[in-house]
């Protein structure tokens, strides 16, 4: 298996490097068998009628993927929480759920966003409750586009506070919940995004691999190919 694993890359119209470095990197990839999105794929979303063209480009280069023959999955992140089943449909993929098991490298893995590790933050874990309860999203899908992209921007403005806020090491996951999800699931490997930190970690119940964000000047992927892993960075302006 040849697969290729991304996340946080915040795709909107504000980052149009990230765009073209996502369209380059999967021209260089073109023979990729397996695209994993752990989520925050874009700054935000707001639900799968949206007729942005952003959001048309991208399907449009997700769905020509999957009609090469890439499986495409996708994980919800904290920024795309309202990514639903008709995205994944749309462009031919599969929509994960929040916690996932994958063969990786000839091993079993957990794969996930990776905010719901960040136990220490109360705050966070009580929104994220909220946002994705049906009765919430059914409730927002109510709403124009306009009305939700506004609210989109807010909840932005608010996260941003926040975060200024609190310690790093708040934001960060919690060892104890890596742990027990491991154990859970009787499983030594776990890769996830959403902290901005890429590293290979070792502990006691296994490897924890996180992936890196994308910016303006360089993105990030883990790349399996048969049993190897490697956590590899590249410049978005070769």
């Amino acid at each position: 298996m040849h697969r290729l694993f991304i996340s946080d890359l915040h795709l909107s119209n504000q980052t149009p490097s990230i765009e073209t470095g996502l369209n380059d990197l999967m021209t260089r990839e073109r023979g990729v068998e397996s695209l994993v999105i752990l989520g925050d794929f874009f700054e935000a979303w707001v639900g799968d009628d949206d007729d942005d063209p952003l959001a048309e480009r991208i399907k449009d280069l997700l769905r020509q993927l999957s009609v090469a023959g890439c499986e495409i999955l996708l994980c919800r992140g904290n920024r795309d929480f309202m990514l639903g089943q008709q995205f994944a449909a749309d462009v031919g993929g599969t929509l994960l759920a929040d916690v996932t098991l994958l063969e990786v490298a000839g091993a079993p893995a957990i794969v996930l966003h990776g905010d719901t590790l960040c136990t220490d933050d109360a705050d966070y874990q009580q929104f994220r409750a909220l946002v994705h309860s049906p009765d919430w999203q059914a409730e927002m899908m109510e709403k124009s586009l306009g009305e939700r992209r506004e609210l989109a921007l807010q909840l932005r403005a608010l996260s941003i506070d926040a975060a200024s806020n609190k310690a790093e090491d708040i934001m960060d996951v919690n060892a104890s919940a890596v742990a027990q999800l491991m154990s859970d699931h009787d499983i030594s490997r776990m890769i996830h995004g959403h902290t901005h930190r890429p590293a290979r970690h070792s502990t006691a119940a296994g490897e924890r691999i996180v992936l890196g964000d994308w910016s303006a000047q360089q993105g990030w992927l883990l790349r399996e190919n048969g049993a190897d892993l490697t956590l590899e960075h590249f410049s978005l302006n070769p």
